[in-house]
């Protein structure tokens, strides 16, 4: 009997946080996806530019103000349709950005890798994070001029690399919940710049 009412319990639970996750992504906030383009790099194979419409809710703005690290992904794959069997993954790329204030110095820090900047304001911090320039995302020897591929971006706010308490909280509330979908586009391997929407 009581493990029983244990094994309900513990599926009530689940029922639950499935709920609450489906409730945050339903009011998801949007970051927008803006002039996305795919170039040839200088070591070869392509580079992206593209420029996201990012914007904070207040309480992002409290919490990142409040001494709290925000981790932004953008994401991006390169996909070879096939007719004949499974769509096949070329090239799969991620960038991760962490963004902080520091109350001794008043200055926002904006880090990827070993790079970061400071800034005065939240504003600025985020104007340089909403522009993503020449990141090679795919290798030279994965691609050939004049193939054909789907394309995939995306942003979002890392909620999984919250401390707990604030993960818990994401759950049940869309002021923590950022993200643009994914966009999807066709592109043709070019030797010069295009745009995302530009293949035929």
């Amino acid at each position: 009997m009581t493990a029983s009412i244990t094994r309900c319990c513990r599926r009530l639970a689940e029922a639950l946080f499935v709920l609450c996750l489906a409730a945050a992504t339903a009011f998801a906030a949007d970051i927008d996806l803006r002039d996305i383009r795919l170039q040839p790099a200088e070591e070869g194979g392509l580079a992206l530019s593209a420029d996201f419409g990012l914007e904070l809710s207040p309480r992002l703005e409290e919490a990142v103000g409040k001494g709290l690290a925000l981790y932004f992904v953008a994401e991006f794959e390169l996909i070879r349709p096939r007719w004949y069997w499974f769509d096949e993954k070329v090239a799969k790329a991620s960038q991760t950005w962490r963004l902080t204030y520091h109350a001794l110095t008043r200055q926002y820090r904006l880090s990827t890798g070993v790079l970061h900047q400071s800034f005065p304001s939240l504003d600025e911090a985020l104007r340089v994070l909403a522009r993503v320039r020449h990141w090679q995302v795919v290798e030279r020897d994965r691609v050939q001029a004049g193939e054909r591929f789907d394309a995939m971006l995306r942003m979002r706010l890392d909620v999984s690399q919250l401390p707990k308490p604030f993960q818990v909280e994401a759950l049940s509330n869309k002021d923590w919940v950022l993200d643009s979908d994914w966009k999807r586009w066709t592109v043709t391997v070019p030797a010069t710049p295009v745009s995302a929407g530009d293949g035929k």
